[in-house]
């Protein structure tokens, strides 16, 4: 989310893949992910203060269009089992457990889009294209 928000290196790229599908689906706690990567940021001097007020404006923007995937004990059954078999994070195992449960448990009907390598791996493991 943070490429669709900040103008970095695949920032231009993420806009075309919006422009071609505009639904984005979440998980409940890319919000504060998002606000993490930027806080960070700025406080670290490599965002400018002018730069993050756009980027909380995008930020708001988006979340505003999106749609989030929220915590419930089928998400969570399907994190546990994600890091039972795959080497994730658990905030990666959540995202992915996400995409599962907006996938219907169908990965196939739904694509990934993420530029953490071992999310990726673990994504297309469980069948989903990724992006």
């Amino acid at each position: 989310m943070v490429a669709l928000i900040l103008n970095e290196i695949s920032h231009a790229r993420m806009l075309q893949q919006l422009d071609a599908d505009p639904e984005i689906v979440v998980w409940w706690a890319t919000p504060v992910e998002c606000v993490s990567a930027l806080a960070r940021r700025e406080r670290e001097g490599t965002l400018p203060v002018a730069d993050a007020r756009i980027a909380w404006t995008r930020l708001r923007e988006l979340a505003a269009e999106w749609q989030e995937i929220v915590p419930s004990a089928t998400v969570r059954n399907h994190a546990e089992r994600l890091l039972r078999i795959h080497p994730l994070r658990a905030g990666d195992a959540l995202q992915l457990a996400a995409a599962i449960v907006a996938a219907e448990g169908d990965p196939q009907s739904l694509d990934v889009v993420t530029f953490d390598e071992r999310l990726k791996d673990c994504a297309v493991k469980e069948g989903f294209s990724v992006l």
